[in-house]
């Protein structure tokens, strides 16, 4: 009877085994606690490791425009590529444009924030605005603004990897990220002198420690301070 017991028992356990889960010396199931996180092998190494900073500069702009000029859909990624930097919008910003937000009578944009940040109105330059006519011409009846060459809405991930390509087709010496052309405008304002008060405003920051970090780092005091 006891070694009928103890087959079973070990049937049983090496069933919960086969399960991915443990099982404690009476064949009962372990349950892993929740505190405890699971470790990940072979997992995404850090940004440091990829690059030494999270922003591009002016000039690295201008390379990613040029290259969205020779692409497939050359009016949609340079557009993309300059409203992303112009208005410091993240990537679900970005993509989720409509054209209802867009005046082209007044120049102007309106800008709805993720993360519960701050709304606004922003300035559209020339060169957007002729790209946003050049590209109502070809999708007149869309109610987004960036679509995918199948006519959807153009979606996160395929905004991500458009960015990623653009990037190595203008040769920039590190990979790149969406996310990092929103840090660029950031960056470059607070390196014009923009103070921190407008620049949250700008950025949509709900608290202005999340904005202190372009100041910070674009302190023209510190950039400077040599030739004092």
């Amino acid at each position: 009877m006891i070694a009928l017991y103890s087959c079973r028992q070990y049937i049983h356990r090496q069933l919960i085994c086969s399960r991915g889960e443990f099982a404690n010396e009476y064949g009962h199931p372990i349950t892993a606690s929740r505190s405890e996180k699971p470790t990940v092998r072979g997992g995404r190494a850090k940004n440091a490791d990829y690059r030494q900073r999270e922003y591009l500069t002016e000039s690295e702009i201008d390379k990613l425009v040029v290259a969205a000029g020779d692409s497939r859909n050359p009016i949609r990624d340079r557009l993309l590529i300059l409203m992303a930097f112009r208005h410091a919008l993240r990537v679900s910003e970005l993509v989720g444009l409509r054209w209802q937000q867009i005046h082209l009578d007044t120049a102007t944009i309106h800008i709805t924030r993720a993360k519960n940040g701050t709304p606004g109105n922003h300035g559209l330059q020339g060169d957007e605005l002729r790209l946003l006519r050049a590209l109502r011409r070809e999708h007149p009846h869309s109610d987004f603004v960036f679509l995918s060459e199948r006519k959807a809405p153009l979606s996160v991930d395929g905004a991500q990897k458009l960015i990623e390509r653009l990037g190595e087709a203008a040769k920039l010496p590190f990979p790149i990220h969406a996310h990092m052309l929103r840090h660029a405008a950031g960056y470059a304002l607070a390196a014009r002198g923009v103070d921190t008060r407008t620049l949250q405003a700008f950025m949509g920051h709900r608290s202005i420690a999340n904005t202190v970090i372009y100041t910070a780092v674009a302190d023209k005091r510190i950039r400077t301070i040599w030739g004092k």
